[in-house]
């Protein structure tokens, strides 16, 4: 069987989750209509929605993650399943697993619509992993090129993934 690159990269995730004492099972998520490719059911009591970016974009150096209107429409089914909903957003070439929320991702989402004053197909939802720093997650504002959407970026601690799913 041909190994594909989200293979690669999800599998550096699920393995570092399968290594946390307290991981007891992992299978793929399966809801009431439909089998998510990217999600996946964590000792029963956790969803994890998976995403990679290979490597950072100039000129800011940030991994650009792409959500899709049917991307999120999958993830508020899976949060609808599980309350308890993470998204892993890989950053390859940094060697990092940014750990989100469910929330988080839906706050950032709606900080952009407002800007926007609508809903867009599809949504760019930005990480920076410099050296020797938290990882931040963020979006930018409508129309302007370089310009974070104003509020707070959500920082996110390298050493929170895997821990934060079991907490």
């Amino acid at each position: 069987m041909k190994i594909d690159d989200d293979h690669l990269y999800h599998g550096a995730a699920l393995i570092q989750i399968a290594e946390h004492p307290q991981f007891t099972a992992i299978n793929s998520f399966k809801g009431t209509l439909a089998h998510y490719e990217n999600a996946y059911r964590i000792n029963d009591d956790i969803a994890i929605y998976l995403k990679y970016a290979s490597k950072p974009k100039k000129p800011h150096d940030e991994y650009v993650f792409t959500f899709t209107k049917a991307h999120l429409d999958q993830i508020r089914a899976i949060t609808k399943a599980v309350h308890k909903t993470f998204l892993a957003l890989v950053c390859v070439k940094a060697r990092e697993v940014c750990c989100l929320r469910v929330e988080e991702l839906f706050s950032l989402i709606e900080r952009r619509r407002k800007a926007f004053h609508s809903d867009e197909n599809q949504y760019s939802v930005l990480v920076t992993a410099k050296k020797g720093s938290s990882l931040h997650v963020y979006v930018n504002e409508p129309h302007k090129k370089n310009t974070r959407i104003s509020g707070k970026d959500v920082v996110v601690s390298r050493s929170a993934f895997p821990g934060e799913l079991f907490s």
